[in-house]
């Protein structure tokens, strides 16, 4: 079991571990109702989190929405806001969200923006969740322009990273988190690179202390990026704030959005990292043998490094509308080498197609 601290404008723990889930109560404190935000899939686990509440004394209540990123819109929110109303919630009540990290996003969404901000819970209850989405303070919803262009920074109150909870959890799932953890290896934390390629099957498996330390790894990466750079504002040349960790999420984004969100997360933004690489192996010399790691470690766990759907002129337009954009020019977060982040400014147009059609298994066999 691992507590790490979020030096966030309010500092909170992320606690990880196999049975964390009995610290819930400990977060309740000064709460007299809670909203339990949850996909059906996690119907019972709600009820059961609702009983423990309920048990504390407070007043518990569940909303059910739908699962993974078509919980994520504008309906949903005004559903979620309805329901707050109706249970009366006000300024010292709280939100717990329990589910994957579109869940999280939305819950935390929804407590960023009800009376202008309540206190939240997260509960994640996928890796991908764990190890991103959950820890941080960004919560948002997708419009039909992209992902996760509405949205806030609103810290949890407290997350709860609960391994017990992965146990049965599509194996799908596990590997689509995994990207998230591969990617805080090549950004911040070698080790974890090391880990993966030692064993991969035993990165994959839930229950092994391997997995277990895969995860406190890459938690341990996103606070201390968070806790310098809460508001992903202080890039700036080669300091990198925040921003590092969206290593390979540009084209991942525009994946996700192009395949209609069909696509785990994780996924696309396996696709996107070694995209990235192979731009700055170009734009900033890195090294060819680090550009193949990517491909070697991500498939060895089984996530995609290929890539042959679409034209290249709709995902190019589509990654215009990344957050990190400025104005109309295109930034990528990229690399020099392992753990030595940098940002690719305006890439040259020729440099991005050329690694685009790397992706694609027929071009470049």
């Amino acid at each position: 079991m691992a507590t790490l601290t979020v030096q966030a404008e309010k500092p909170y723990e992320v606690h990880i571990g196999h049975g964390v889930l009995d610290r819930l109560e400990s977060l309740l404190d000064g709460a007299s109702r809670a909203v339990v935000i949850h996909p059906a899939a996690m119907a019972d686990r709600a009820q059961q989190i609702a009983s423990r509440v309920a048990n504390r004394g407070l007043q518990a209540h569940t909303v059910e929405v739908p699962e993974g990123e078509a919980a994520k819109t504008g309906g949903t929110l005004q559903d979620c806001w309805d329901e707050m109303a109706a249970v009366g919630m006000t300024r010292n009540d709280l939100v717990i969200g329990l589910g994957g990290g579109a869940t999280t996003d939305l819950a935390g969404f929804v407590a960023a923006t009800w009376l202008r901000g309540v206190d939240f819970i997260s509960i994640p209850t996928t890796v991908l969740a764990m190890v991103d989405a959950a820890v941080g303070g960004k919560t948002g919803i997708n419009i039909d322009a992209g992902k996760n262009l509405v949205g806030a920074f609103h810290e949890p109150r407290g997350v709860l990273c609960d391994l017990d909870l992965l146990v049965t959890l599509p194996s799908a799932e596990v590997v689509s988190g995994l990207a998230e953890v591969i990617k805080c290896g090549f950004i911040a934390d070698e080790r974890i690179l090391e880990l993966v390629e030692q064993d991969p099957q035993e990165s994959r498996d839930v229950t092994s202390v391997r997995f277990a330390e895969l995860v406190r790894r890459a938690v341990a990466v996103k606070a201390k990026v968070v806790s310098a750079d809460l508001r992903e504002s202080t890039s700036s040349g080669d300091q990198v704030g925040r921003e590092a960790l969206n290593y390979g999420h540009t084209l991942g984004h525009a994946i996700e959005k192009y395949q209609r969100f069909t696509w785990r997360h994780g996924e696309a933004v396996s696709i996107g990292m070694v995209f990235v690489a192979e731009v700055a192996a170009q734009t900033h010399g890195l090294d060819p043998a680090v550009v193949e790691r990517h491909r070697r470690v991500l498939a060895s766990v089984g996530l995609p490094i290929h890539y042959n759907a679409g034209e290249w002129g709709d995902l190019r337009a589509t990654m215009s509308l990344d957050k990190k954009a400025r104005g109309s020019a295109l930034r990528l977060v990229g690399l020099r080498d392992v753990a030595d982040v940098t940002i690719i400014e305006a890439p040259p147009e020729e440099v991005l197609e050329q690694a685009w059609h790397r992706l694609d298994p027929q071009r470049t066999s």
